[in-house]
């Protein structure tokens, strides 16, 4: 194994969904591709990625924006996880939820996919749960509005205004997660309980 780590943004292909909440992940992996320098290019896997450090002589980063629909994002990932020889301990998925409250990033190693097809076919092609998940609080829809409706649409212009500080604050924690470890970044981006 080496010492690269993968960062997947999840999302949806196209211009049409390019600024719905659903396609967070894939915004976030753009502010990380500005801070580290280059442009994404196609790799065989299906996936958009971009090879870089963090940092002079930091860690080794593959930033993947998976090609293909949300809901079919485990064959991307895990033939990337292949070819770079990263393992599940070392792979990040950036991906947008919708149980935070907007504006909120949160951190977690395994457990479930709350209802999230990315990643459960993410799980599934790895044959693991245990790869580490950078969550991007989208919130949940109004009322009674569907849920792929509400994640499937642009931001509101509300949010729109604080969107670059969400983006600004996940990619903080995909870099201190990387550096630091998910201890270390939880204490900073979960709020302390009173």
């Amino acid at each position: 194994m080496t010492d690269t780590w993968l960062i997947v943004g999840l999302g949806n292909p196209g211009p049409e969904y390019s600024r719905n909440r659903h396609n967070v992940g894939q915004m976030v992996l753009d502010e990380l591709a500005a801070r580290i320098g280059g442009n994404f290019k196609a790799h065989k896997s299906r996936a958009q990625v971009l090879e870089g450090r963090l940092g002079i002589g930091g860690p080794r980063l593959v930033l993947a924006k998976p090609s293909t629909y949300m809901n079919v994002s485990g064959g991307p990932v895990s033939a990337l996880a292949r070819f770079y020889d990263v393992d599940p301990s070392r792979v990040v998925a950036v991906h947008d939820e919708i149980d935070i409250p907007f504006n909120t990033v949160k951190l977690k190693i395994g457990g479930g996919e709350g209802g999230h097809n990315g990643l459960r076919d993410i799980s599934k092609a790895l044959a693991t749960k245990d790869y580490l998940r950078v969550r991007v609080g989208v919130g949940r829809p109004p009322g009674r509005m569907d849920t792929a409706d509400y994640v499937l649409r642009d931001f509101a212009p509300t949010e729109k205004k604080e969107l670059p500080f969400l983006l600004d604050d996940a990619s903080d924690a995909v870099e201190l997660l990387i550096t630091d470890g998910l201890t270390a970044a939880q204490q900073r981006f979960h709020p302390a309980k009173v």
